[in-house]
């Protein structure tokens, strides 16, 4: 499976998915992340950016953002960058179906495990990092591209939301945990977990690992697991 990310900042992007699981899991060959610097697709700067006197060579002060109409705060990333990015990513792609395009948004569908897992169906996924106000809703006409929110609240980039999708699809995909049974959602587990040593103090107080974990009853363990998951409080 490969992702393929258009981000103003692809080091962002870089950093979390050369490391830990999802590094192993590239060098293993299970999935592999391209990134794409947006601003490759600026083909020339702006008159904005040569007032500024910014050269055409500082591939940096290409600008990808222009006001919004109607009025209102911020900047928007402007449909032609994109489109060409995401059309320039297709056709380095080899195969007669097309990848699928995602583009990150607060206003999109929210990311599930049910969503990751028919992600991996894909061989190649195209995901857009939003950013500033958000992108030109024209370019999500043009590439037919579905919008993913990571949830009910704002973030300053989409570089974040893009690298859950991947962690979250990447989990699905068979041998990148190492173990399978790794995956929380196929077994019964609680949001409360616990080990060595059997008893912590702090403060003079002692705080125990519930019995029924060391009993080796594994009926009444998964039963404590199912009560502590439907109610974390309980």
């Amino acid at each position: 499976m490969n992702f393929h990310v258009v981000t103003l900042f692809p080091e962002v992007i870089e950093a979390y998915t050369t490391t830990s699981i999802l590094g192993r899991a590239q060098k293993d060959k299970k999935l592999k992340v391209k990134v794409y610097q947006l601003r490759d697709s600026v083909t020339n700067p702006t008159t904005t950016a040569l007032r500024a006197g910014y050269g055409a060579g500082k591939w940096g002060y290409k600008q990808v953002d222009d006001r919004p109409y109607g009025g209102g705060p911020g900047m928007v990333i402007k449909a032609e960058p994109v489109i060409r990015a995401v059309e320039k990513v297709r056709s380095s792609i080899y195969g007669t179906k097309k990848p699928k395009v995602i583009i990150t948004s607060a206003g999109g569908r929210p990311l599930t495990n049910a969503y990751a897992k028919a992600l991996t169906k894909n061989k190649d996924v195209i995901i857009v990092c939003g950013r500033y106000e958000g992108i030109d809703a024209r370019a999500k006409k043009v590439l037919k591209a579905e919008e993913v929110s990571v949830g009910p609240y704002i973030l300053t980039g989409g570089e974040v939301p893009a690298l859950a999708i991947i962690d979250a699809a990447a989990r699905q995909i068979k041998g990148v945990l190492g173990r399978f049974e790794s995956l929380e959602e196929g077994r019964v587990a609680s949001h409360d977990v616990y080990t060595r040593p059997e008893v912590i103090k702090h403060k003079g107080k002692g705080y125990r690992v519930p019995k029924v974990l060391l009993s080796g009853h594994h009926v009444k363990i998964d039963a404590l697991r199912s009560k502590r998951r439907s109610n974390p409080r309980g």
